[in-house]
């Protein structure tokens, strides 16, 4: 059986100091997309409790469905990049 060599302390080989690399980037990162279609949602939402604070019954839910439901989720999903 061939064993490797026993090293004895103090007596280690160092390296040259390699300047350290940060760690990749994971996760997903926001583009440009995401950032309008979340304004888009976030705009939305305050226009319909505005109109809802002044009566409106008919346009403001339209705008906060279309604000909560629609605009802010596709801000989560379109034009999204993977980073690897």
């Amino acid at each position: 059986m061939n064993r490797p060599p026993k090293r004895t302390p103090g007596k280690e080989t160092r390296r040259a100091a390699e300047p350290a690399k940060p760690p990749p980037a994971r996760g997903f990162r926001f583009g440009p997309v995401n950032y309008a279609t979340f304004a888009a949602g976030l705009a939305a939402i305050v226009v319909g409790y505005v109109l809802l604070d002044r009566g409106s019954v008919t346009a403001a839910p339209m705008l906060l469905v279309l604000g909560y439901a629609v605009l802010l989720p596709l801000g989560l999903i379109l034009g999204w990049r993977r980073l690897d």
